[in-house]
């Protein structure tokens, strides 16, 4: 049985969110071509994953049962200065099937824990800081200031989730040939709704 990443039961919404979060249907996976869709586009880069817009502090829980092979840091201004610390999870959840949650405000599983599905991860964090959001900034930010989306990043991976290489930060691919294990992930999370 396969859960939707995000818990059902969304938190109080903050006024900071109000807004950009009436626009959206919660649990809509963004189509090609929309913002935080797969392999979308951003001038510079593309988007490795879809991004699932929730409020901040939005349960995030396994999707299927599966062993932590990897968390860390995804995000960081020390990184880019309009990021905020952001965290990720990578789950293997099927033979060489590897999802990462990421751009977590925190997480409470570990290298090699074994979960349910449905098991707690994490939460969903705020990767923009509005506030350091200014014209040097690539144009698709340029657009986000100051409304503040929140989401989970959803990447699947096939035999080998990449996390450190010369083309990946934070969830985009800064080159034009897609990696070769990178999949998109629509069809998978498609697959979970009722």
């Amino acid at each position: 049985m396969k859960r939707w990443p995000l818990n059902p039961d969304i938190p109080e919404e903050t006024a900071s969110e109000k807004t950009f979060l009436k626009k959206i249907i919660p649990g809509r996976i963004p189509r090609k071509g929309e913002p935080g869709s797969f392999w979308e586009d951003r001038g510079d880069r593309y988007h490795c994953g879809v991004d699932l817009y929730a409020p901040e502090n939005t349960e995030v829980v396994s999707v299927e049962g599966g062993i932590v092979t990897e968390t860390g840091l995804m995000t960081s201004p020390e990184l880019l200065p309009y990021w905020n610390p952001t965290y990720y999870v990578i789950i293997e959840h099927e033979k060489g099937l590897f999802c990462k949650y990421g751009e977590l405000a925190c997480f409470s599983v570990k290298k090699g824990d074994e979960l349910e599905p449905g098991s707690l991860i994490g939460h969903v964090g705020m990767v923009l800081n509005s506030d350091k959001i200014d014209k040097s900034c690539p144009l698709y930010i340029q657009k986000l200031k100051n409304k503040n989306p929140s989401m989970l990043h959803f990447e699947v991976w096939k035999n080998e989730p990449i996390t450190a290489h010369r083309h990946y930060l934070g969830g985009n691919w800064f080159a034009d040939e897609k990696p070769k294990n990178l999949v998109d992930p629509v069809e998978y999370l498609e697959s979970i709704k009722d």
